[in-house]
């Protein structure tokens, strides 16, 4: 039997799977008219009309002999002829030795069974195929593109490219990457990210395309089109991680080359002693290994599945063992447990001052910063309702502050020593290194050269990430450090949120790679987790690099050798137990298969086994190998229907 249907080939195109359509349709057609003759030879024995050894039932037998064992042979034969050992051969020789010994119906009878579970073996892991292989259709063969001359017109997706306009309705799948220029609407991104919840897009948002637009138009012009999309590339390290092998893989691959020749040298010696034919051709057929073939590739084709369900990205299924076997876990702080986003969570006035008057103050005169401290200030005076004057003559320090006019007074809001350089005295406002042990980032805010008062702002942790750790702490990861270029009480406050078992702070990126390194040393299995971006020597030092959040992300896709493409922490945990549910599935399947190969010998030596029972037998354990593997592809199917923060 073939087994190179396991492997998805590089040029996966509409034309690719019809044509392999057509080619399972036609060896369905072809074994099913072989059982026919058989189920007819079968009949024209019992009939009383002819007599059980009848030209007409040995006729029927011998055509179904050859129609079904007639593919086998001629993939042996090409095999060796490639100089490719598939163990195959071995079914191959037994269906010849039981056709020119004469035993027809028994030649049959092996090469059909064989054909059926070649046949379920294209169905490998139920499905899992199935899924992988309709990413290609999430996007649209068909965009409507925004002409300024022709207006909305319908083209072709393969004909566009970045700089178009295309506009996309509610139930349209987006064809290409790109951004919002116009409209509003709630987008299903679980492709791409597994996350179930919807996403609101605004003017200025990321789209991506095989995503679904869900409740209204949107004008979007294209950044990226075809392979170069984030669903392209998802496509190709799903293919590509298909491709590669694991250690136990590569083991078969390497003592395939003696084990057909010892199971002809048994069969000999069967036949030698017993000088019975029957048995020698038992053996053959059973001792072709393919559950033991089967037992590693459809435990990782179905691991593949589940994990690109929920937006786990694995280059290298190497990299899935590897992830069971991690005894350390490193993070980087901003960004990968942290949201990346600053939160104003403390306002202290001066004295005669109202909480309120201050915000409204500060926000006003940071009105034209793009500085993520401009950023949440806005955003929390929106949330207060605050209503905020215009400003003039704004002005930026980059790294001090900002100073602007607001209802023809003076502001200044920045750090302590931007104050002090413009002669402003802050003694007046309470002293805020008593709190900054909590990690509060500060800006002092002056009217018309007097303090005024102070706002303190933290990076908060993402929701999830004291879950994600302390799942991680269950299933037995023995340190989980947390590295940040933040200052030491900020780093102290994130890592007792988190708790990590140690952290360490004001860390320069060779610092990391230093960190990771003596982790190492220590004799840890390192796992590095960061953004993918600065943190790039980072994942490449650690025996395993995950980035986070890397949908869009070109950098982070292609920097780390796993790609979470959301930032759910809780991916995390659900990826080492995927790792050993994997593991631990490839065991179970390769103990059924030696074990059936060894019982099946020793009851076809001992004259125990029937040549067609060996054929069902080998059919079964096959069956059993690949429903095995299939319990994978629903693993942590309950996480895509988790709303995460």
């Amino acid at each position: 039997m073939a087994h190179e249907h396991l492997h998805l080939k590089e040029d996966v195109t509409a034309e690719y799977t019809h044509g392999r359509q057509i080619r399972v349709s036609l060896a369905l057609l072809g074994t099913l008219a072989g059982g026919m003759l058989l189920i007819s030879s079968g009949i024209a024995r019992s009939s009383h009309l002819y007599g059980s050894g009848s030209f007409q039932a040995e006729f029927l037998a011998m055509v179904a002999a050859i129609l079904l064992g007639g593919p086998i042979v001629v993939h042996a034969i090409k095999s060796l002829i490639e100089k490719q050992m598939h163990m195959d051969e071995l079914v191959a020789l037994a269906v010849i030795a039981a056709f020119v010994t004469g035993n027809y119906v028994t030649a049959g009878i092996v090469a059909f069974f064989m054909l059926v579970s070649e046949l379920i073996e294209t169905r490998t892991a139920l499905g899992a195929r199935t899924s992988i292989e309709s990413l290609i259709k999430l996007t649209p063969t068909k965009a409507n593109l925004l002409d300024s001359e022709a207006g909305e017109k319908e083209v072709d997706v393969s004909s566009l490219k970045p700089g178009d306009c295309i506009r996309t309705r509610p139930g349209d799948n987006i064809p290409a990457d790109g951004e919002v220029v116009k409209g509003l609407s709630s987008v299903n991104e679980a492709t791409i990210t597994g996350e179930s919840l919807p996403v609101d897009k605004v003017p200025g948002m990321q789209v991506f395309a095989g995503t679904s637009n869900l409740t209204g138009v949107l004008d979007i012009t294209v950044t990226k089109a075809g392979k170069d999309t984030t669903l392209g590339k998802v496509q190709s390290l799903i293919i590509q991680a298909e491709q590669t092998k694991i250690p136990i893989m590569r083991i078969i691959d390497r003592y395939v080359k003696w084990y057909t020749p010892t199971i002809l040298m048994i069969a000999a010696i069967v036949l030698f002693l017993t000088a019975d034919i029957d048995r020698a051709i038992t053996i053959l057929v059973v001792s072709c290994p393919c559950a033991l073939i089967l037992a590693t590739p459809t435990a990782m084709v179905a691991a593949i599945s589940a994990s690109a369900r929920l937006g786990i990205l694995i280059k290298n299924v190497a990299d899935l063992e590897i992830a069971g076997k991690m005894t350390a876990m490193v993070f980087d702080k901003t960004g990968t447990v942290t949201t990346g986003r600053l939160y104003v969570t403390k306002l202290t006035p001066a004295e005669d001052i109202e909480p309120a008057e201050l915000l409204a103050v500060t926000a006003s005169a940071e009105q034209m910063s793009k500085h993520p401290a401009a950023r949440a200030l806005q955003e929390v005076a929106k949330e207060a309702n605050l209503s905020l004057p215009g400003v003039d003559d704004f002005r930026e320090t980059p790294g001090k502050g900002v100073t602007a006019r607001v209802d023809s007074a003076k502001i200044m809001v920045g750090r302590e020593s931007f104050l002090k350089e413009n002669n402003v005295d802050i003694s007046n406002v309470s002293d805020p290194t008593l709190t900054e042990v909590q990690g509060f980032s500060t800006l002092y805010v002056a009217r018309d050269s007097k303090c005024i008062g102070w706002i303190g702002l933290q990076d908060k942790t993402r929701p999830e990430a004291q879950q994600a750790v302390q799942e991680l702490l269950d299933i037995g990861i023995k340190r989980i450090t947390m590295l940040t270029g933040d200052r030491e009480e900020v780093a102290n406050r994130v890592a007792a949120e988190l708790a990590c078992t140690d952290f360490k702070a004001e860390c320069l990126p060779q610092d990391k790679l230093s960190i990771v390194e003596q982790i190492k040393k220590d004799g840890h299995t390192v796992v590095v987790v960061g953004d993918g971006i600065n943190d790039a020597p980072a994942l490449a030092a650690g025996d395993l690099g995950i980035a986070m959040g890397a949908a869009g992300s070109d950098v982070a896709i292609n920097s780390a050798s796993i790609a979470l493409m959301s930032d759910d922490l809780t991916r995390l945990p659900f990826l080492v137990r995927l790792s050993r549910k994997t593991r631990g599935v490839i065991n179970q399947n390769l103990g059924f298969g030696i074990m059936f190969i060894i019982l099946g010998d020793a009851a076809a030596s001992a004259g125990w086994l029937p040549t067609v029972y060996a054929a069902v037998l080998h059919f079964t354990g096959s069956l059993i190998v690949v429903f095995n593997s299939a319990r994978l592809v629903r693993y942590g199917e309950e996480l895509g229907h988790e709303p995460h923060a």
